[in-house]
């Protein structure tokens, strides 16, 4: 079996054809040589029956060997004994052939039946010397009770095997010779499209990604695994551009705070140490940008375990107290910016300070890109099984398509806005992933009158209660893990 796993592919189909193929030749053959046989022996038997009768009218002084209707007679007693033996018939002046070589007790049947009438039985001998056959007739003699023996040469009947069995073995060595080469032909054009891919593979594992299998048919086999190879080599490229574009951009993002914790670092080598001034300037400074690199580390952290699926915290959420914090908060940061709030009881299954985070980078992105003082809106909701928290402003509101790649990674929906006040734009990805992860979604459009409006929708905890943490409730048999979502980005 080993061995025959270190066979391709195409070897190990066209062995297998030819040993089926070979199988059901052999099973013919014999088949055919077995009825023939059968056949001539029965003809055969029939001849015998027939000379029996001129056996039986002929009297022992009339077989002189040279002229008996048949090959070879012979007559003997109940007993066993010989009362007489002609010799095999030949042409004058030629060797006599071998006669037959008789068993010294031949069993007839004790009772006639309705096939056989007459008590006899028929059997096949070799010849006493010269590698001849013999098939013989023995019956009881019912005027004398003796046994006539009558035997007649199988020379023909093996000579007709014999060409037959030479026919089927040629017959059949070409016929799996044919059967080898239009099977191999078959196999090979039907193996065609996996050398493609085979072809493919090697040039995707040399680095180059944008090949692709040709003519894959959706109708064969092979035709749907280059099909699904194609599909599955435009996901990794997608991957791939992704990957790359990310830690493009996050090489990026991270090149501005260090070339200025590099500038602070050599201020403070040309003598910031002995101005007071100078020095606070480049501790200020050093510190600040520290703080924007380890922000942006920690975002990246986090969108990675994301993507890797790791699990989230499993408890009972109130959406409305949650909501109702995050808006302190935001209030606390910017006195002057009116934000009001609307909720309705409305709970989840799921990562309290994650889903906290949701909506700390919502009311951070109506800070970041609207004008100071511009009125929020914040409104959590809960209808048809779902829970819905809205943000939403009176800014100047989203460019146009910028729906679409908003929750990008990196992404800004301002080009030229600058990264001081922009942020570097992963916190609507982190909102798009916690939501994933909670197995919800996370949209942007522009609002009403004016502004733009972000929505996350998450699945409602089932409402048949008892009284849990934050006083959200729950029905304890109800919680269950939040599989992870789709990556984002």
């Amino acid at each position: 079996m080993s061995r025959l796993g270190r066979l391709s592919l195409r070897a190990r189909l066209v062995l297998g054809v030819l040993v089926l193929g070979a199988v059901g030749l052999v099973a013919a053959d014999v088949a055919t040589y077995t009825s023939l046989r059968s056949f001539l022996l029965d003809r055969v038997d029939r001849t015998l029956d027939s000379e029996h009768q001129g056996a039986e009218r002929a009297g022992p002084g009339e077989f002189d060997g040279h002229g008996t209707p048949t090959d070879y007679v012979q007559v003997r007693s109940q007993t066993g004994r010989v009362l007489f033996s002609s010799g095999v018939p030949h042409f004058p002046g030629t060797e006599a052939p071998s006669p037959p070589r008789l068993p010294a007790t031949i069993e007839i049947p004790a009772q006639r039946s309705a096939s056989s009438p007459d008590r006899v039985t028929y059997f096949t001998v070799p010849a006493e010397s010269g590698g001849g056959r013999y098939r013989v007739r023995a019956s009881i003699d019912p005027d004398s009770s003796n046994v006539l023996v009558i035997a007649t040469s199988l020379s023909g009947v093996d000579g007709t095997l014999h060409r037959l069995l030479l026919i089927e073995l040629f017959a059949s060595l070409a016929v799996l010779l044919g059967i080898a080469v239009l099977g191999l032909w078959i196999v090979r054009l039907g193996l065609r499209p996996l050398a493609a891919i085979e072809a493919t593979a090697s040039r995707i594992a040399g680095g180059d990604l944008s090949h692709r299998v040709e003519r894959a048919d959706d109708h064969t086999e092979v035709g749907r695994v280059g099909s699904a190879l194609n599909y599955m080599l435009d996901r990794i490229e997608a991957s791939d551009r992704r990957l790359r574009r990310f830690v493009a951009d996050a090489s990026h993002e991270l090149r501005t705070p260090l070339a200025a914790v590099r500038a602070y670092a050599e201020l403070f080598e040309r003598g910031a140490d002995r101005r007071p001034a100078d020095l606070a300037r480049a501790m200020s400074g050093i510190s600040r940008e520290s703080e924007r690199m380890s922000e942006l580390v920690e975002d990246l952290l986090l969108l990675a375990r994301l993507d890797e699926g790791q699990p989230l915290e499993r408890e009972p959420v109130a959406l409305a107290e949650l909501a109702a914090e995050a808006v302190d908060t935001a209030r606390a940061l910017e006195p002057d910016r009116p934000i009001d709030l609307e909720t309705e009881e409305a709970c989840v299954l799921g990562d309290r300070a994650r889903l906290r985070r949701v909506l700390d980078n919502l009311l951070g992105n109506v800070r970041s890109h609207t004008p100071a003082g511009t009125p929020a809106h914040v409104r959590v909701t809960a209808a048809n099984g779902n829970a819905v928290i809205e943000v939403a402003d009176e800014g100047p509101g989203l460019p146009p398509g910028a729906e679409e790649n908003l929750f990008r990674r990196f992404y800004r929906a301002d080009a030229s806005r600058s990264r001081d006040s922009g942020g570097v734009g992963l916190g609507l990805s982190i909102v798009a992933a916690i939501a994933q992860a909670h197995v919800g979604t996370a949209s942007a459009s522009a609002g009403t009158p004016g502004g733009a409006l972000f929505r996350v929708t998450l699945p409602l905890l089932d409402s048949e209660v008892t009284e849990g943490r934050d006083g959200c409730a729950h029905r304890l048999d109800s919680i269950r893990p939040v599989p992870p979502g789709p990556t984002i980005g």
